[in-house]
């Protein structure tokens, strides 16, 4: 089976056109039709139907189609990276390596983007910035090779390299009744409204199953993926939030209260991960490297800096 005419036809399925498929991989639309005949002619059986709808057409997969979409995108995933590993046999001088990074701990990667990028600056590093759930999906699809992840996770899928662990506090208006007070109990910010992380972070997931074993479900009162956006919203009397422990560091204790929450305590947890049934290139190895020398035990302090850091970028 020619790789071509798959890739061809597996493109058309994705797209369900010729046409966007022949853009996405960039030959003409009568080159993507022979790409797909020559497949069906190959296999001796149709693999797609036009199927007419309002003012359009849509694609159709027989059986036949629908057993060769998903095996060719297994092949393809195969092909691609046997590609990767005899790359890697030559250098890793050059290339890409594709990671997930979640917003609320970009900061933290900071020391080690930075130090990849001096030991390897012909190597580029496509940054994916999402939540930590998009990130595991995006590592178990083969769409990217390394990911930043929120503990707990799936270990028989993910292999982890453990990165940094916090406990999530309180922060307030300065002049609420939580002033003074050097911890809180979760159960006591019952009737607060929260303001909370964006929906499908697994941020957001473990502080509502904490709100639970608690004895509540929270009163979301507004949502952002970003921190310091957070932290605007309850400044402006929105609502309280519960933010990692190196977020509160940076903010002004003249406008906030920031206190320790407990009975749960409620972890911030992160870790490299990657997909344990998938090759890592040379470069995913040398990047794991630097997180462990530079964020493990032993290079918190580091971490810490550059978290502190970005406090006095903004």
């Amino acid at each position: 089976m020619e790789l071509r005419a798959l890739r061809g036809f597996v493109e058309v399925v994705r797209q369900q056109s010729f046409t966007a498929a022949a853009e996405a991989l960039f030959v003409t639309q009568p080159t993507v039709s022979k790409m797909v005949k020559a497949l069906e002619d190959e296999l001796g059986t149709p693999l797609m139907l036009r199927e007419e709808r309002g003012m359009g057409r849509r694609l159709q997969l027989t059986d036949a189609g629908r057993v060769v979409f998903e095996r060719g995108q297994d092949v393809l995933a195969a092909h691609a990276r046997l590609q990767q590993e005899l790359a890697d046999l030559e250098t890793v001088s050059r290339g890409e390596l594709s990671i997930g990074i979640p917003p609320l701990g970009g900061d933290l990667f900071i020391p080690v983007i930075g130090a990849f990028h001096q030991q390897y600056p012909d190597i580029e590093m496509k940054l994916f910035e999402t939540g930590s759930r998009a990130i595991e999906q995006a590592l178990l699809a083969g769409e990217i090779e390394l990911g930043a992840v929120l503990l707990p996770i799936d270990p028989t899928v993910l292999d982890v390299l453990p990165v940094c662990h916090y406990q999530l506090r309180l922060i307030a208006p300065r002049e609420s009744r939580w002033e003074g007070r050097a911890s809180v109990g979760l159960g006591e910010l019952r009737d607060e409204p929260f303001v909370f992380y964006g929906e499908g972070f697994a941020l957001s997931e473990l502080v509502i199953a904490a709100c639970r074993r608690a004895g509540f479900t929270p009163k979301i009162a507004g949502r952002s993926s970003q921190w310091d956006f957070i932290a605007s919203m309850v400044d402006n009397g929105v609502g309280i939030a519960l933010l990692p422990e190196p977020f509160c560091a940076r903010l002004d204790p003249k406008r906030f209260v920031m206190t320790d929450v407990r009975d749960p305590e409620i972890p911030w947890d992160l870790a490299m991960a990657w997909r344990r049934d998938s090759y890592l290139s040379h470069a995913a190895r040398r990047w794991l490297a630097l997180a462990r020398d530079i964020l493990g035990p032993g290079g918190d302090g580091e971490a810490k800096a550059a978290i502190a850091g970005g406090a006095r970028r903004k």
